[in-house]
């Protein structure tokens, strides 16, 4: 029985406290595109994306119209593209295939331009690394991730190099274009299959051939939560169980549209991942939540635990509201993204140092970082390789995505606009990791990867 309370509150929650869908996004196997003739290849690739999602972003606005809920991205992940180039050399070909399909069906982004290298590199893998950067300052809609590290695997250190090179050439490539590029890589520790979100999304090889997948977000709800009257002296274990009920409630949202989306497409509806992901809009901050807990700013001593307590709660509401959570699910803590985040940098009570640590317990890692456009690529290898040991060594997904500003200094402003707001350029370590990270080979896996 629908219970009245629940639906004004989520009206309140859409149109006060900025809740919504963040992405509907349509996974899609390209197995079976795989062809060593390149041109037949592309076109697998183009004809199976525009049929499968042809209906995509109608059906997404009619279920928008329908429940008023707005849904902002219409998204698409493919099976990592460096699984056809194996088959069929020339991948920047398959990049400008992925455009043309994203372009033809409407979506705002297609992610899977993707290889996973996290114990070596396979045929077609190296090609694919290398090719990015020109691939993506020659589309606007391909996204792009690597895999390098995972519990089970160790750390791929000659794939944590490489991707310190290509981070910055992809910068140097956009560099006309607020370096963005480099916004449209993430590079993984245990990176997961069904996640929703990109840059980092692909579509795993164990997923259906085709799979609807919901990232839902509202930070701005959460903070809204814990500020209303009568949670002024309320403790820590109090808080935890508003902010669990408050997940409940936008997971049971995300579960609507997933379902709707999948039937209407007429493919199996995946998973709901409950990210906290902000945005630059006023309120909509995963740093004002850890704020409203009682730091004077996000960065004083006790972030780490503030954040550790928001993304366990999430968690816990989520899961059960919905036995098809999946994905990251918990907290994003972009810079450029979320206004707390950046106003905690510029007054330097958030650095770099402070922001890996909040990264060991947060849903992903350091996103949307931009640091002065003279870091060498070593500095950002280093940087990919602290953030893959944190994953490693941890069991959860850790990620960077990190934008080097050609042309700019600590203390100035990277805009990007729309969605992803303005990045403040962070100060970056400069002592050399380049012996460390030129040594090569892989960082073993850590002994709690033995768990058969």
């Amino acid at each position: 029985m629908l219970n009245t309370t629940d639906i004004r509150e989520t009206i309140q929650m859409i149109q006060q406290e900025n809740l919504d869908i963040r992405t509907v996004t349509m996974g899609i196997s390209l197995l079976d595109c795989a062809d060593s003739d390149i041109d037949a290849a592309c076109r697998k690739v183009y004809d199976k994306i525009a049929r499968c999602a042809e209906n995509h972003v109608r059906a997404c606005d009619d279920i928008e119209k329908r429940y008023g809920i707005p849904i902002i991205n219409k998204r698409i992940s493919v099976t990592p593209v460096a699984l056809l180039t194996a088959a069929a050399a020339e991948p920047v070909m398959f990049a400008h295939a992925l455009q043309r399909a994203a372009d033809t069906v409407g979506v705002n982004y297609i992610g899977g331009y993707s290889a996973l290298v996290h114990k070596g590199f396979a045929a077609g893998d190296t090609a694919l690394i290398e090719s990015i950067p020109q691939a993506l300052s020659e589309t606007t809609k391909v996204c792009s991730s690597v895999n390098i590290g995972s519990t089970r695997a160790g750390i791929n250190m000659d794939a944590v190099a490489l991707m310190g090179r290509v981070i910055r050439e992809a910068a140097e490539a956009t560099a006309d274009n607020h370096c963005f590029g480099a916004a449209k890589i993430v590079v993984f520790s245990n990176a997961v299959e069904d996640n929703p979100f990109m840059a980092g999304a692909f579509h795993g090889i164990g997923e259906p051939d085709c799979v609807i997948n919901v990232g839902v977000s509202g930070p701005g709800v959460v903070r809204s939560a814990i500020s209303r009257e009568g949670m002024e002296n309320a403790d820590i274990g109090q808080i935890a169980e508003v902010i669990k009920k408050t997940a409940f409630k936008i997971t049971r949202m995300g579960q609507l549209v997933g379902t709707q989306a999948a039937a209407a497409l007429g493919v199996p509806f995946g998973i709901v991942d409950l990210s906290l992901a902000p945005t630059p809009a006023v309120g909509d901050s995963v740093a004002y939540i850890l704020e409203e807990m009682g730091l004077e700013q996000c960065g004083a001593y006790g972030t780490t635990a503030a954040l550790a307590l928001l993304n366990d709660a999430v968690k816990k509401g989520g899961v059960m509201a919905s036995s098809s959570v999946g994905g990251l699910s918990g907290a994003f803590i972009p810079i450029s993204e979320d206004a707390g985040m950046i106003e905690a940098v510029k007054s330097g009570s958030l650095t770099l140092g402070k922001l890996e640590a909040m990264t060991a317990v947060c849903s992903v890692g350091l996103d949307m970082v931009v640091v002065p456009g003279d870091t060498p690529s070593d500095i950002i290898a280093g940087i990919i390789a602290d953030q893959a040991a944190i994953g490693m060594v941890n069991h959860k997904t850790t990620a960077v995505r990190v934008i080097p500003a050609i042309g700019m200094k600590e203390g100035d402003v990277l805009e990007f606009g729309g969605l992803f707001g303005s990045g403040p350029v962070m100060a970056v370590n400069r002592r050399s990791p380049a012996k460390f990270i030129g040594r090569g080979g892989r960082i073993p896996a850590p002994l709690q990867s033995l768990k058969n």
